[in-house]
């Protein structure tokens, strides 16, 4: 199989990683490995790359793409709030560089055969790592009216999730939804027609982004991330974070935000006596985002958000 994936930004990212030979680099969501190789290029034979990926497709590419690299690269099949306890059993104490691209790939759209799209008549699955226990399949069919309301509204900020998990609720009651195609069809079906005209993105969209952020945990993971951040990197280490979405976006610059300045005493206070000690400091004030000649080449590319922050 051929894995298809762009990486997002790479000529900022790599920038912003400020890459030295002989550096202990960590990028927690290979993907088509286009900013590993970067990476490693980067930091020579005398530098250090640990991969990390929960799906297996890109584990079994990375593999192929990183072979020439081998002596210098450390794959793991894990997801990426694993990474604390993989640099304990590797006895890493503090690395240099930890990239988190939040993006899905084009091969999970295209070829991974799990449901990521609407635009495929594929089983509701969405899991990033098989061995999960909790499928799309799973919410969409036994998940409660309830349940499917606070899902669609929290995680995708889909105004019409009541309409929507309405229809999910009839539909279900005749007979299972089993694929993407038909999910997307409930839901388009569901949305008021004036609305979905004024539309520029599909029915489905928010629903299937709050899918798969439920049967990923991906926020859950994500803030878990954060939290274990300052105390993998050493002195001058610096995290990257790419986010598409505004949940993530939210998480990441709070998170790191409170890093910087998390003090909670009163503003009157002469001195700090909540005993807040300053961790990270950011390297990007605001968002780095895309060029249009980036997007134009790849629209995945449109949403995506870079923010850093270095140790001190």
């Amino acid at each position: 199989m051929v894995f298809e994936h762009t990486s997002v930004m790479p000529n900022q990212v790599h920038a912003y990683q400020n890459l030295k030979p002989g550096d202990i680099c960590v990028d927690c969501t290979l993907g088509g490995c286009g900013h590993a190789m970067a990476t490693l290029k980067a930091i020579g034979s005398d530098g250090l790359l640990i991969g990390i990926d929960q799906d297996m497709d890109a584990i079994a590419n990375a593999r192929n793409v990183l072979h020439p690299f081998q002596d210098n690269v450390r794959l793991y099949h894990n997801n990426f709030s694993d990474l604390p306890d993989i640099l304990k059993d590797a006895g890493i104490n503090g690395v240099n560089s930890i990239l988190l691209d939040l993006g899905f790939s084009l091969n999970q759209l295209t070829q991974s055969k799990r449901g990521f799209s609407f635009k495929k008549d594929e089983p509701l699955d969405m899991r990033m790592d098989v061995r999960n226990s909790l499928t799309a399949h799973q919410v969409v069919n036994t998940y409660s009216e309830k349940q499917l309301i606070d899902i669609f509204f929290t995680y995708g900020e889909e105004r019409f999730s009541r309409r929507m998990a309405k229809a999910i609720i009839e539909k279900r009651a005749c007979t299972p939804i089993a694929t993407s195609l038909e999910l997307a069809g409930v839901l388009e079906n569901a949305m008021p027609a004036r609305a979905k005209a004024k539309q520029k993105i599909h029915p489905a969209t928010r629903v299937f982004q709050a899918l798969r952020i439920v049967v990923n945990r991906e926020l859950e993971r994500l803030e878990t991330f954060i939290q274990a951040v300052p105390s993998m990197l050493v002195k001058g280490g610096r995290i990257s974070i790419i986010s598409f979405h505004s949940l993530e976006d939210r998480i990441v610059k709070q998170r790191l935000r409170a890093f910087e300045n998390g003090c909670t005493c009163p503003r009157q206070f002469p001195q700090c006596i909540c005993g807040f000690v300053k961790q990270m400091e950011s390297v990007t004030r605001k968002p780095v985002t895309a060029d249009s000649d980036e997007i134009k080449a790849n629209p995945m590319a449109r949403s995506a958000k870079l923010r850093v922050a270095q140790r001190i």
